[in-house]
């Protein structure tokens, strides 16, 4: 077994001679590092013939080979928890399964909370933790010490997960490639991509210096030459490569007297992990974003073509602070030799999460880049995207590496300001409703932004900024996280209670908008929802389903004009649904064109009782419920504004959607609220319309319902016709799930509590058992 930073010996790798041997493929996948090589393993061993590997260099070079290895269970996130257990179940069977040693550790490992916020932080922790089969426990002092007994440790309390540890990345990536070629694929190297260009049929060919490869779709595993593949097909993928430095002692007598290996630690206040490395110890820290470097001209220059198994130069005065933060919780070190310092480029995309999955605007390819924690990805994104790729959709749901969550918007500029932040909040209190702000705002502002800033707590939408909640004198303002109700409880409650009983004013511009229209567009979305296709003037609430059933979407469809249509959906999820219907338009050959209106619209939502009587001061046309009825959809003028007005609200209140252009939002915004003064008319932020929707028993996608979901189990049958003619994507699969009967059913539970509520995906206990089933309670 190799120790970390030391060049491997290059017996171990498997030699390859650089050639093609094949000139077509059915997936190429760029990138020869961990992620790469494990997505070739599981496409092979599913059975997929024709998997390429392409490799400029050797396996592991980059970011893999001197990666510090740590394997953990923990995630704060349901699913991305899922791709670590599976990864550590993987990597437990790949000796046995390949013939060839990775090298795996299980000590375990302990996270250290030594203040209170730390601890409240790990109760919120806990109690998400019935959602898997993986231990995870609070431990007393006593236990810790029995763990780790060179721990200096007085008061604090510690998250023990079992099973945690470490792996050798470069024998980890030996065995799966043993695998992948064991099963059928073929992973060539040193093979540069020189070129990719797409044909018209969707295919691909990949050129390189020993010729073309002609490829069903291409996979982009490149790590930190990814954004260097993404420019040769016009895309601008946002990532950039931090320095990460860790260092690794000498032997240690006090380790090497030790009868089993110590435990990983996590001290999340010091900002650091330290672990057992052979009799010594290794010790990585996460400076602030002021002292962490990035390294810059790799994204506006390209990354050197020499650079693959190279170092930078280490920088041992950027971490001492944590160096000492480490000797006093772990004294030993301090009269520990430092034999080692890796100091090496990992990729950081702007939020720290991977970017997974198929490309909107490209058709067949596909990325896994930006991995901040690619050996512990590795294994469950490679089958995550392997089953992806067979089976025609996600296994399960991830929308949080969808690399379509971002967009133009995210600028170079952008990308490097949030990738200082995420580095340098790697152990920061992982607060829920967490608002972070470098970076902002965007190029992505309503019309409003400039007029509300300043009176209300704004918070961040796939680029947008948008209202959270608004002051009034008296208030507590600004952004104050806690895992208990903040200063932004009550007024809340007073917004609910304006939209309740007189009537608010809310900017929801972030919302995707599409126009969809051709001779096909009734066949195309009869196809692609599975709701009725509205009448001309008519809207209604739409899902798309998945081939298995599951909830992929939900939007708004309105029909504009005969055969003319616009579509409403989630900020968060704007090109992840435009994707979806531009790949069914193409496969199906649908005459339609899709046009993304999401950043030239604005949309003001007007709702609450006195609603109409607001409106109807500004406008000729009859709002009376006889004439402009719940559903309907309707061009008008309001104050001489032009508006595409909706009769419909989130709130589950009276109340009306008023598209419109981008640039009429302040007029159209002022002339509401000048109308509204007598109905006592104010703003709402976002906070107050979930409270709203969740009393209603209203439904939200990423919520209630998602690719874990199918329609009928989250209570959404009224929207799904079964029986209507067209076979629209997931019938055949929702009829045998309504035959075979419902395992589980969405339910709404009112909790009480004093000061602490549920802010979702908590366990619900029943006779001291977890049930493991998704939560979205209301506080009343």
């Amino acid at each position: 077994e190799r120790r970390p930073g030391a060049l491997p010996c290059a017996g171990l790798q498997q030699a390859s001679s650089p050639s093609l041997g094949k000139d077509r493929a059915d997936t190429v996948i760029i990138g020869g590092g961990c992620v790469g090589v494990s997505l070739a393993y599981h496409l092979a061993k599913a059975g997929l013939k024709d998997v390429v590997l392409l490799e400029k260099s050797e396996l592991t070079a980059g970011s893999t080979w001197h990666a510090a290895g740590l394997t953990t269970y923990f995630h704060p996130g349901i699913n991305l928890k899922k791709i670590h257990a599976y990864s550590i179940k993987l990597y437990e069977r790949l000796e046995e399964e390949t013939g060839q040693p990775v090298g795996f550790h299980q000590p375990g490992s302990i996270r250290i909370a030594s203040t209170p916020t730390r601890v409240d932080e790990f109760k919120y922790q806990m109690t998400r933790a019935g959602w898997h089969p993986t231990e995870q426990y609070l431990i007393t002092p006593e236990k810790v010490q029995e763990l780790f007994p060179l721990l200096n440790m007085d008061k604090a309390d510690i998250m023990y997960n079992p099973g945690d540890g470490h792996i050798d990345p470069y024998s980890l990536t030996m065995a799966l490639a043993a695998g992948a070629r064991k099963y059928g694929a073929q992973l060539n190297y040193p093979v540069q991509v020189t070129n990719l260009n797409s044909r018209s049929d969707g295919t691909w060919e990949v050129e390189t210096p020993l010729g073309t490869i002609q490829a069903k779709r291409i996979v982009n595993t490149a790590g930190f030459w990814a954004r260097d593949i993404g420019k040769m097909i016009g895309l601008q993928h946002p990532l950039i490569p931090v320095h990460h430095q860790y260092v690794v002692t000498s032997t240690v007598p006090e380790v090497k007297a030790l009868k089993r290996e110590l435990p990983v630690i996590r001290d999340l206040e010091g900002s650091y992990y330290l672990r057992q490395e052979r009799d010594g110890l290794l010790f990585g820290p996460y400076e602030s974003e002021e002292k962490m470097k990035l390294q810059e001209s790799w994204v506006t220059n390209g990354v050197p073509p020499g650079f693959g198994k190279e170092l930078f130069e280490s920088d041992l005065d950027r971490i001492m602070e944590h160096i000492e933060a480490a000797m006093e919780m772990v004294p030993v070190l301090r009269k520990a030799d430092i034999v080692n310092t890796i100091a090496g480029p990992i990729t950081y995309s702007p939020d720290i999460l991977p970017m997974v999955g198929p490309h909107q605007g490209v058709r067949n390819y596909w990325v896994a880049i930006g991995f901040g924690y690619g050996i512990i990805h590795a294994g469950g994104m490679g089958k995550y995207l392997s089953d992806w790729i067979l089976e025609g959709e996600p296994p399960f749901d991830l929308i949080e590496v969808d690399p379509n969550r971002y967009g133009k918007w995210t600028t170079t500029e952008y990308t490097a300001a949030k990738a200082r932040e995420s580095y340098g909040f790697n152990n920061i209190v992982g607060y829920p409703k967490e608002e972070r702000f470098a970076g902002r705002p965007t190029e992505r502002t309503s019309g409003l932004y400039d007029l509300l800033k300043s009176k209300c707590s704004m918070g961040f939408h796939a680029g947008w900024e948008q209202p959270h909640w608004f002051y009034k004198p008296g208030d507590e303002t600004g952004y104050k996280p806690s895992f208990r109700r903040t200063n932004w409880f009550d007024p809340v409650g007073r917004e609910y209670k304006q939209v309740m009983e007189k009537v608010g004013v809310i900017d929801l511009s972030p919302f995707g908008k599409f126009k969809v229209k051709g001779t096909d567009s009734v066949k195309l979305l009869d196809h692609l929802f599975a709701n009725v296709v509205p009448k001309v003037g008519s809207t209604n609430i739409s899902h798309m389903l998945t081939p298995r059933g599951k909830v992929y979407a939900e939007l708004t469809v309105s029909q504009l004009y005969p055969g003319e249509f616009m579509l409403v959906t989630g900020s968060g999820s704007e090109l992840h649904d435009l994707r979806w219907i531009e790949e069914k338009i193409t496969r199906g050959g649908y005459k339609v064109e899709i046009e993304n209106k999401t950043d030239e619209m604005g949309v003001l939502s007007v709702a609450g009782p006195y609603a109409r009587q607001v409106l109807q001061k500004l406008t000729n046309e009859d709002l009376s419920d006889t004439s402009f009825k719940f559903l309907q959809c309707r061009h008008l003028k309001l104050s001489n504004i032009a508006v595409t007005a909706i009769r419909i609200s989130y709130t589950g209140e009276l109340g009306w959607e008023l598209y419109h252009r981008k640039e009429d939002s302040v007029p159209l915004y002022n002339a509401i609220m000048e109308a509204g003064q007598k109905e006592g008319i104010d703003d709402f932020g976002t906070y107050a319309l979930n409270s709203l929707r969740l009393e209603k028993g209203f439904r939200a996608w990423g919520a209630e319902m998602n690719c874990d979901t199918n329609p009928l189990e989250a209570g959404l049958e009224y929207f799904v016709k079964l029986n209507k003619e067209a076979d629209f994507i997931g019938k055949q699969a929702l009829r045998q799930i309504k035959e075979k009967g419902l395992k589980r059913r969405l339910v709404y539970l009112t909790l009480e509590t004093d000061n602490v509520d549920p802010e979702g995906n908590e366990s619900v206990w029943h006779n001291g058992k977890s049930d493991c089933r998704r939560d979205r309670l209301s506080a009343a």
